[in-house]
């Protein structure tokens, strides 16, 4: 029940204000309390849509792909004042995958932290990936973890809190698995969800696996497959192959203790793990610090289900680039390498696998054990060469061949992901005219009418709608919310339903949908809104 009073004097206090108090850029009444009669202010809650939440739908970019790109970090990084302490064996100058700290002669700290957006739409399983992915660092440099700390950010005023709580809990699952205590935790309010974990572990100061130990002659071993960007970023937009999304989210949550373990009875001489800088950028950093140079035979490097198919269609997310554009210039592709396979190469991977340097004389007893231990995946998919300047030279045998564009969509794929069988917004001729959307063109006209032909300018005008209307710059979603905006602005009650329906099958929530329509309203008025709820009554 809402307390009328206390509204009263907290909408009081905020309209003498100017601004919402929860809330500065809002103006008092704020949309919310228009549209569902709350008042956030005053402590009252939304009553959370009914039905799953895709998380994924709420977030720009999956997984790793949401972190801040190598060569911008770089320059940020550069020049800031770490600290000079002898018992710091490993700091942050050194890039490794976490720090270290000496406690005394056998023991020392490794210490790490890592926070990043769904990559599934499941919570319990976001919980356990980010747990997975957090406690990678530390399996990375051979220690054993021990505590962790959550970190967590939530739009509490707009989503179950039970979603929350799913997370949590499976990242404390995870946690459990790997045997580490969860001993606390910091959370914060975020229009986008995110989670992750500080871990310390221990480790022997004289047992460090770090990044720079790689030498000639090595073998690269890497234990889990590559691709779980590009399917994360195909499941966003509908378009993930069969079984994709429960290889990758199986994948994703797997832990690299029993790897990390394995490792250490075999001498290796280097280790890191692939995350948000792609196995390129991971590489080319191990490379670097060891001052040599490596080769990558592609054919061999093991894949999630459908990220050949996906490369081969363009379904590529933009962190491939940003990635490409930190670590591109260390790459030499050899004779027959399309760049497809190398945007998979420099795809955003979360909670990947780890890539080892062993010695070449260990190197198959080493992936002996990993099969093993059940870990199939795990390959040799390279070697080091003499002393270098961390040039990764990628090549191909000819034994995996990138698969040729499928000439019509996928099964199931989102209405946006099929130009070939597009929906007219309009359903009328007369509204058709009116070039509301981008669907208006000769695809949506009877033939004897096209045999008939069409003026040059409506033909011109047609192409620009559809130009106007492909994702570019701005993303599928984001014009479809532009879409529905205009579509109230317009008055269309046509184009308006159409358009939420469209918005629905991308996954847009009513709560998300009514957020642009009101965009439309508080530049149409009264006369807009009016006309906005009787099409939603409807």
């Amino acid at each position: 029940m809402v307390d009328v009073e206390n509204r009263k004097r907290v909408m009081g206090r905020s309209m003498q204000l100017g601004h919402c108090i929860c809330d500065p850029k809002k103006a008092c009444p704020c949309d919310i309390f228009h549209q569902d009669d709350i008042c956030p202010c005053a402590g009252e809650r939304l009553v959370p849509a009914a039905g799953a939440v895709r998380l994924t739908s709420l977030v720009q970019s999956p997984g790793c792909a949401s972190k801040i790109d190598e060569a911008t970090l770089k320059r940020v990084l550069a020049g800031l004042p770490f600290v000079d302490d002898p018992r710091v064996l490993v700091g942050a100058p050194a890039g490794d995958d976490a720090g270290v700290y000496r406690l005394d002669g056998d023991l020392a700290l490794v210490q790490t932290v890592d926070v990043f957006s769904p990559s599934v739409d499941d919570p319990f399983t976001f919980g356990q990936i980010a747990a997975a992915n957090s406690l990678s660092d530390v399996y990375a440099m051979g220690g054993r973890p021990i505590t962790a700390l959550s970190i967590v950010g939530f739009p509490v005023r707009t989503l179950p809190e039970e979603i929350m709580q799913q997370i949590l809990r499976g990242g404390m699952a995870k946690m459990a698995e790997a045997g580490v205590a969860v001993i606390g935790g910091h959370s914060i309010d975020d229009s986008q969800i995110k989670a992750g974990f500080a871990v310390t572990g221990l480790i022997h100061p004289d047992k460090i696996v770090a990044n720079a130990g790689t030498q000639p002659g090595d073998r690269l071993i890497l234990t889990k497959p590559l691709g779980t960007g590009i399917v994360a970023f195909a499941a966003q937009i509908g378009r993930a192959p069969p079984r994709a999304s429960e290889a990758a989210a199986r994948s994703m949550a797997a832990l690299n203790r029993r790897a990390s373990e394995l490792m250490l009875d075999f001498g290796v001489h280097a280790c890191t793990d692939i995350t948000g800088f792609g196995m390129i950028g991971h590489l080319s950093a191990m490379a670097c610090a060891s001052r040599v140079d490596v080769e990558i035979i592609w054919d061999d490097i093991p894949l999630l289900p459908g990220v050949l198919e996906c490369a081969a269609e363009g379904i590529i997310p933009g962190a491939v680039e940003r990635n490409r554009e930190s670590s591109g210039h260390y790459v030499v592709a050899g004779e027959k390498v399309h760049w497809a396979m190398l945007d998979i190469c420099f795809d955003a991977q979360t909670s990947g696998g780890l890539l080892i340097a062993v010695p070449e004389t260990a190197a198959d007893a080493l992936l002996d054990r990993l099969h093993q231990e059940g870990i199939m995946e795990a390959a040799v998919i390279g070697r080091v060469f003499d002393a270098g300047t961390g040039r990764i030279r990628v090549v191909t045998e000819g034994r995996r061949q990138m698969p040729a564009p499928s000439s019509s969509p996928k099964a199931g794929a989102a209405v946006l992901a099929q130009p070939a069988a597009r929906q007219a917004c309009c359903p009328t001729q007369e509204v058709r005219q009116m070039s509301c959307c981008e669907d208006h063109g000769e695809a949506d006209q009877p033939a004897a009418d096209q045999a008939a032909g069409i003026s040059e300018i409506q033909q011109k005008f047609h192409e620009f709608l559809k130009s106007a209307n492909a994702p570019r710059t701005l993303d599928a979603r984001t014009k479809q919310a532009v879409a529905v905006a205009l579509s109230v602005l317009a008055k269309c009650e046509p184009c308006l339903r159409i358009h939420i329906k469209k918005a629905k099958d991308m996954g847009f929530s009513q709560d998300q949908i009514d957020e642009a329509a009101w965009m439309a309203i508080a530049f149409g008025g009264s006369p807009t809104m009016m006309f906005y709820n009787s099409v939603k009554k409807g």
